[in-house]
């Protein structure tokens, strides 16, 4: 784990982002950890989450892509503070491009925010958490609807490396096997596990024994294969 991730992890527990405890999933699973992306408030960290993310992406994908593509609602502010980030961190521009939820037919018409697509963009879709394919049903139509774009990939703040509801693979294993492009987390949960079991961060342990042990049966009965 690179030390971008160790640090993004303790920034997720900081922000209130990530907590341990008892939650109900949409799905109806119960679940040691919640992950909450709309906590993101405060100037400073979204500086700190689009420096993550361009980090990560540079990491995974090089520079070689023109867009990033935050899918509506919680896509848009992240493909814009990532956007910003890439621009100071690397020294490149690359455009932001987010979806409306109904298309506007006055002032600034259609259903893209931001940049335009021309044929031969090459984009990076930018999320939070997949825990489903639903989304990317939702967006890969539109993109190519379009112009005739290339989707380099898509990135997501955290992988929660869980089986989806109807096969063993992952979200994101399954978005690969169904698209064709590549998938990628800024880090996992196993990531987070490594880098919190039994440490202090800000004088408090967050994963403790109890906590990892009610991880680790999570995972038994749901972890992707």
């Amino acid at each position: 784990m690179d030390a971008y991730q160790k640090e993004f992890v303790e920034f997720m527990v900081e922000s209130k982002v990530l907590k341990f405890g008892d939650f109900t999933l949409k799905s109806g699973r119960k679940s040691p950890f919640f992950m909450n992306a709309g906590a993101y408030v405060t100037g400073y960290q979204l500086k700190k989450l689009g420096e993550y993310y361009a980090k990560a992406i540079h990491n995974t994908y090089g520079d070689d892509f023109d867009v990033l593509f935050g899918p509506a609602y919680k896509g848009i502010p992240l493909s814009v503070c990532t956007a910003i980030a890439y621009s100071e961190l690397y020294g490149k521009e690359v455009r932001y491009c987010s979806n409306r939820k109904e298309v506007k037919d006055h002032g600034d018409t259609g259903i893209l925010l931001g940049s335009k697509l021309n044929d031969g963009d090459r984009l990076i879709i930018i999320e939070d958490v997949t825990t489903s394919g639903k989304s990317i049903e939702e967006t890969f139509p539109i993109l190519k609807a379009q112009a005739d774009v290339k989707i380099v990939g898509l990135i997501v703040s955290l992988n929660r490396m869980e089986k989806g509801l109807n096969t063993e693979k992952s979200a994101l294993e399954e978005i690969e096997a169904a698209y064709g492009f590549k998938t990628a987390a800024i880090v996992s949960m196993k990531d987070v596990t490594e880098a919190l079991y039994n440490k202090e961060v800000k004088g408090e342990i967050i994963i403790n024994d109890e906590i990892k042990a009610a991880i680790d049966k999570y995972y038994e009965e749901y972890g992707a294969k």
